[in-house]
């Protein structure tokens, strides 16, 4: 009796979450082979550190932020309420779910879409507040090869 309550709950710790994380140059690269490398004017090392700080490099990410009342999917936590899915303005033309995959294109596009109106990567809060005057973006590139 002991041991199959002790393996049940042994079976709950390690069943997978899931996740899907990508390495950082990994990451880097598919932005950089994506066109996002300066495009509006941002560094490849912007793009990988919003992606760092949005989704820690992991693709399938979806977050629900109760407090400001929106969903974000995929690499760059991208509003599902203007952005994809079936409710709310879909900006990018697409399905939310369209966002979590591990190829990225449908987020690259996205991300230039968002990236052109005139906030710029401002419309990332967390961009402005870890990567825009970070002194230390080049890191984020550190051993890549691009």
């Amino acid at each position: 009796m002991k041991a199959s309550v002790i393996l049940s709950l042994l079976g709950y710790l390690v069943v997978p979450s899931g996740a899907y994380i990508l390495g950082r140059c990994t990451v880097a690269k598919k932005l950089h082979d994506g066109g996002l490398d300066y495009f509006e004017g941002y560094s490849l090392e912007n793009w990988v550190c919003l992606a760092y700080f949005e989704s820690k490099f992991n693709p399938m990410a979806i977050y629900e932020n109760t407090q400001d009342g929106y969903i974000g999917f995929g690499l760059f936590q991208i509003r599902g309420s203007d952005w994809c899915g079936d409710h709310g303005r879909n900006r990018c033309h697409m399905s939310c779910s369209a966002l979590l995959n591990p190829n990225l294109e449908k987020t690259i596009k996205c991300a230039k879409t968002i990236v052109k109106g005139k906030q710029g990567m401002g419309a990332w809060p967390t961009w402005s507040r870890n990567c825009q005057y970070s002194d230390t973006l080049a890191r984020w590139l550190d051993g890549c090869k691009l």
